[in-house]
């Protein structure tokens, strides 16, 4: 198969079809464990009846059987990408899908859900994921380089953001599983920039996006079937180890995440001012604001798809300089919305 365009479709096809057949397995293994999300257990919930969790599988299943679809047939160039790294980036993905179904099961305590994470980031470093340089905001001609020690932490850190930030987002139907689509997108479109054609990085954030293609068909609302702890949490894994491995564009993935991202600071921040921990379940975040503010649920979705589109393609689009002026609006964005909701709720209040 040597057009490139015919691969990048099978790239899309091939792990949509995956997660059509298999979300309605998994969503009735869910029902038989009774792995559910029941509205009863938390008052935040605004579902009105039981769903089945467990819906990251079908990402783990759909992305790495296409992938080893495409290695084994030759597809793609997979030269800058060893086996070895991709068994590792295999196995930190596993803990994360094992460690969420734990949780969606039993509903782990705080200090036990952030095992899984950290050790599924730790593995992804062991085996050579890691930022080596970034471009220069000021100076777009030059990079900024890391050691080992240095790349590593900051690589850590920029994963575990990621899982969080799509772990808190997860709180409308179709919400996490769009934003996938919306971020595997542009990682692909930076990734033909690159002089190799057919890079295996572009082709990984197309399984990714047909993945999350063939999900969102049964979790857009009404939602029939949930991501569960495991697959919002393995969606930011995989967007923040994509991120790393496109030429270490971590601004243009900040971009299209960045008022999930920004929300999330604001979270842990008001709940740390407020004494209550960074763990504890509340209607902080933006799409529950959105909710009281007026905004319908399909409104609220498409509103920060919508936002998570325009800065993406500006960033793409954008000199490195222009991404960092990006990044400064996107925050004072989040400040306007913030304090608008915050004056309205107010207002409400008397």
């Amino acid at each position: 198969m040597e057009n490139a365009w015919l691969i990048y479709a099978v790239a899309i096809i091939l792990p949509l079809i995956i997660s059509l057949i298999s979300v309605p397995l998994i969503s009735r293994l869910a029902f038989v464990f009774k792995i559910i999300d029941d509205p009863k257990v938390a008052s935040r919930k605004i579902h009105d009846r039981p769903i089945p969790l467990l819906g990251g599988w079908s990402f783990f299943i759909a992305v790495f059987l296409s992938l080893a679809v495409f290695r084994f047939c030759g597809w793609g160039n997979f030269s800058l990408i060893s086996d070895g790294f991709i068994f590792g980036v295999f196995l930190a993905s596993l803990i994360i899908i094992i460690g969420g179904t734990l949780d969606d099961k039993y509903s782990l305590k705080p200090v036990q859900q952030i095992i899984f994470p950290v050790l599924a980031v730790l593995t992804a470093l062991f085996f050579g994921l890691r930022i080596n340089y970034i471009t220069n905001p000021l100076e777009a001609d030059n990079v900024i380089h890391f050691g080992v020690i240095s790349g590593t932490v900051i690589s850590g850190l920029w994963l575990l953001g990621m899982i969080y930030t799509t772990k808190f987002l997860d709180g409308l139907d179709g919400l996490v599983s769009g934003i996938a689509v919306i971020a595997s997108l542009f990682i692909f479109l930076v990734s033909l920039r690159w002089d190799v054609p057919l890079s295996a990085t572009g082709l990984w954030a197309l399984m990714l996006l047909g993945a999350s293609l063939g999900f969102l068909v049964f979790n857009y609302r009404p939602a029939r079937i949930f991501l569960g702890e495991g697959g919002s949490v393995l969606i930011g894994f995989t967007l923040g180890m994509l991120s790393i491995i496109s030429g270490s564009k971590i601004i243009t993935t900040l971009l299209v995440m960045g008022l999930p991202i920004l929300d999330v600071a604001w979270v842990i921040i008001s709940r740390l001012a407020s004494g209550k921990s960074l763990f504890f379940g509340d209607r902080r975040h933006l799409h529950y604001r959105l909710l009281d503010f007026g905004f319908s649920r399909d409104q609220a979705v498409w509103l920060i798809w919508l936002l998570a589109v325009i800065f993406g393609a500006f960033g793409i689009l954008s000199s490195s300089y222009g991404k960092l002026i990006l990044v400064i609006a996107l925050v004072f964005l989040m400040f306007l919305i913030s304090y608008t909701i915050a004056r309205n709720n107010k207002k409400k209040n008397g």
